[in-house]
């Protein structure tokens, strides 16, 4: 499964209860509606065999997400233990650790139901119009900008280099400076890392980046520089995205003793962001994941995990 070609759980559900609704009411045939969702006969037909029902139920059949009782108590026990991430995280992380395979929808309502469902994350990012390609490779897009971090009553700098695709840091420096030299060394460490990267670089209207030896750097090493549309940061929103997740779970929850314990704790947040926290823009992998070409592996394995557990399920309300 690739980008494009795999959908969430229960979005999957949904789309093909309100196509069943849609036949019952009006009477129209499959092969007439199915075209205008854009879906293949037999990606239709997988989808109905993974909600549990057949194409057109004549009656109530188990269902494969009928939870039972222990899956319930499991999913609200595990909430309790990470009461910081939404529900779609919650999710896959307990599908990961084999703790209990259900959707996201399921995990919403169970929560939901117990007073358990986080309400609190309703920042919003403003449009724009247009749009900004995406990259579809590693290695096509770097983004890079610079963080301030509150230091002892003064301020550090950190500088990070972040691949667009799969949303991993290649590359981190804490300085004590942000001078166009700060940010070429930092550069400089991430292409030794990957000597045959040649990406698109992408940055905000900094002066770092703008100054002339910085220029003259980057046309040493080939790479070609996009700087964002002045007055609109967030074109460079995915960087921004990870500053503000830095800054939640680790900048403002962590003193630092000195510079060099500063350098140890945020290394060691960074290495948990690559290898251990899923990311929502990425299926709920992890960025290192997703760099390593291991997408439709895990994918797989996912939807291997939901639909034993959902054949479970149904055995367990037919046997009732």
């Amino acid at each position: 499964m690739l980008r494009g070609l795999w959908v969430e759980p229960d979005i999957r559900d949904a789309i093909v209860q309100h196509l069943q609704a849609m036949m019952m009411l009006t009477g129209l045939r499959l092969k007439t509606v199915l075209p205008w969702v854009g879906i293949p006969r037999s990606k239709y037909y997988e989808w109905c065999r993974r909600l549990g029902s057949d194409p057109v139920p004549h009656g109530p059949v188990p269902r494969g997400h009928w939870l039972l009782s222990w899956e319930r108590e499991a999913i609200i026990a595990f909430a309790k233990e990470h009461p910081a991430e939404g529900y779609r995280r919650l999710t896959y992380m307990m599908l990961d650790a084999d703790i209990v395979a259900v959707s996201p929808s399921s995990t919403y309502r169970v929560l939901r139901d117990v007073g358990l469902l986080q309400r609190w994350n309703t920042v919003k990012s403003p449009a724009k119009a247009g749009g900004f390609e995406q990259p579809l490779r590693v290695h096509e897009h770097w983004h890079t900008d610079i963080k301030y971090v509150n230091f002892r009553g003064t301020f550090l700098f950190l500088i990070s280099v972040f691949d667009g695709f799969s949303r991993m840091i290649l590359h981190h420096e804490l300085r004590t400076s942000m001078q166009e030299y700060d940010v070429e060394i930092t550069l400089q460490r991430a292409l030794e890392k990957y000597p045959d990267a040649r990406p698109r670089l992408i940055s905000d209207n900094g002066k770092q980046f703008i100054a002339r030896d910085f220029g003259d750097y980057l046309r040493q090493t080939g790479l070609q520089h996009v700087r964002t549309s002045i007055g609109y940061p967030q074109s460079n929103g995915k960087i921004e995205r990870y500053h503000r997740t830095i800054t939640q779970e680790c900048l403002r929850r962590t003193s630092f003793i000195d510079l060099d314990d500063a350098r140890r704790q945020i290394a060691r947040y960074v290495e948990s962001y690559n290898t251990k926290r899923l990311h929502s823009a990425v299926y709920y992998l992890t960025p290192q994941e997703v760099f390593e070409g291991r997408m439709s592996e895990r994918l797989e394995q996912r939807e291997a995990k939901l639909a034993r557990a959902a054949e479970q399920r149904r055995a367990y309300h037919r046997a009732a």
